[in-house]
């Protein structure tokens, strides 16, 4: 069995001595008074089907994701950056992954027809904007780099009091750019890019200065990368995903980095175990959003 159940009963627990490698589920009430050792809670039976199909479907990419979430709650956030590159970089190349990817077609876009990032300076504010609405704003290699170009100019100009993030089209983002992937075949090569031009990485080190502005889909990197910034401010269509898990993978635009203390380990867990959607009313109670927009 590629996990563990664990009844909740309200009971103080000692520390474990032993963590197992698989996910441990909770089963009962109280998210935040679970033993140490759970790693995602259930409180109906219906919740325990979602979460163990979910896990029996891709039993490695679930282990990862625990075990990831477990060390990544306990380092800084530039560890938790490289533990989850590691994860994603390894998982990348194993059978999970490859099945999801060979169940479909294969297919190249054209390039994009305008800037994937269009930049604006108003005064002390730079207004970054994602725009690739004809592809819902996925998170390209080209998107990626762009961003990080826009990124760069906040760091290196002081007179930027804000910037404010957003994207253009339908909704904000809704994830990574699935044409894109698997094209990569060395890991190690991978692992690198994804360090070297890290965008969650540069939204960490700037949160004090960029706000984010969502709305429709956000999915993926695309609450990822802005759960990394201070303040998260959500129009009420906005929702919120985490599919990777069931690609065999796992959050790889550093959001077991950015979401984790937002939310916590085990909200964590089951929004990236079962790729459920969060609203906006319930993303705000949870903190993974500071405000719903008026209006």
């Amino acid at each position: 069995m590629p996990y563990a159940l664990v009844a909740l009963d309200g009971r103080a627990a000692p520390a474990p001595s032993y963590w197992p490698n698989c996910p441990v589920i909770g089963i009962g009430d109280g998210v935040d008074a679970a033993p140490d050792v759970v790693d995602v809670v259930v409180a109906s039976d219906t919740e325990l089907e979602i979460v163990t199909a979910a896990i029996e479907r891709n039993p490695i990419a679930s282990m990862t994701l625990v075990g990831l979430l477990r060390h990544n709650g306990r380092v800084s956030t530039e560890d938790a950056l490289l533990a989850e590159s590691l994860a994603y970089s390894t998982l990348q190349h194993g059978a999970e992954f490859q099945s999801w990817l060979a169940s479909r077609p294969s297919r190249r876009m054209p390039p994009d027809p305008a800037p994937s990032v269009i930049v604006d300076r108003v005064h002390d504010e730079l207004h970054i904007t994602l725009n690739r609405p004809q592809r819902r704003n996925a998170y390209s290699s080209g998107l990626r780099d762009a961003l990080c170009e826009a990124l760069y100019l906040v760091a290196d100009d002081p007179g930027i009091e804000k910037a404010i993030l957003r994207g253009a089209g339908v909704c904000f983002s809704a994830g990574g750019d699935l044409d894109e992937f698997g094209e990569g075949s060395d890991a190690g090569r991978a692992h690198a890019s994804r360090l070297t031009r890290s965008a969650g990485a540069m939204l960490h080190a700037l949160r004090d200065r960029v706000q984010a502005r969502l709305h429709g889909a956000c999915i993926g990197a695309g609450i990822e990368l802005p759960a990394f910034v201070n303040r998260v401010i959500a129009r009420k269509d906005a929702f919120f995903r985490l599919p990777e898990v069931s690609m065999g993978l796992v959050p790889g635009a550093g959001g077991t980095a950015s979401i984790l203390p937002r939310i916590g380990r085990r909200r964590l867990a089951y929004m990236a175990l079962t790729g459920e959607r969060v609203d906006a009313a319930t993303a705000l109670a949870w903190g993974l959003v500071d405000e719903i927009e008026a209006g």
